[in-house]
């Protein structure tokens, strides 16, 4: 098997490109896990601190690949998705998702408006709710009954603990194959040049 040999007054331009392309490749990819409220637990706020979950969704900016963490005794208490509707009323009927595992975890894979309240009987009227806002690629946010916000014939009939699966638009998918395709163009010449030879 041959291997590639870069003369030795080349290792450190190699190396600076070697990190220049890592760099762009993680831009794209980073994603954070949030603990919602930050606090030890999912659970009713105190009198002290009635507002704890509007105050930490209003100081965090979501965006699709994040990802949500409620943390509770799952003997005590659960976390649902509901509607608008049902969060301001605080009803408990027809969740759009369930879950009671004490670590859950709501995948954001979607721009939309999100609803979560507590499962458990009374809290939802303690203010045990939570509302999260993610705004689109032109940085509106779509309400759920827009047409933007309905699921495509493509994505699953069916909710998960980590979210409907999205969609890739042609448009996503054909501006991602143009920066791979940059990135490489770039990389072929930058070698070429490095190896005194062309590629092409």
């Amino acid at each position: 098997m041959a291997t590639l040999r870069i003369p030795r007054k080349y290792h450190s331009s190699y190396i600076l490109f070697q990190f220049f392309l890592l760099m762009l490749i993680q831009t794209k990819v980073l994603c954070y896990q949030y603990k919602v409220g930050d606090l030890s637990a999912w659970n009713v706020p105190s009198s002290a601190n009635k507002d704890v979950y509007t105050k930490w969704s209003k100081n965090h900016v979501f965006k699709i690949g994040d990802s949500i963490m409620f943390l509770y005794p799952p003997s005590e208490d659960s976390v649902i998705q509901v509607t608008k509707a049902n969060y301001n009323s605080c009803n408990l009927k027809n969740p759009i998702l369930y879950m009671n595992n004490g670590n859950s975890l709501f995948n954001i894979t979607k721009p939309g408006e999100f609803y979560f309240t507590s499962g458990a009987e009374g809290h939802c009227e303690k203010l045990q709710k939570l509302h999260i806002s993610i705004p689109g690629g032109n940085g509106t946010t779509y309400e759920e009954d827009s047409p933007a916000f309905a699921p495509s014939a493509d994505s699953p009939a069916y909710p998960t603990v980590f979210g409907s699966i999205p969609v890739q638009s042609a448009n996503q998918s054909s501006s991602g194959k143009l920066q791979i395709s940059i990135f490489a163009a770039i990389g072929s010449v930058f070698l070429s040049l490095l190896l005194g030879s062309t590629i092409f």
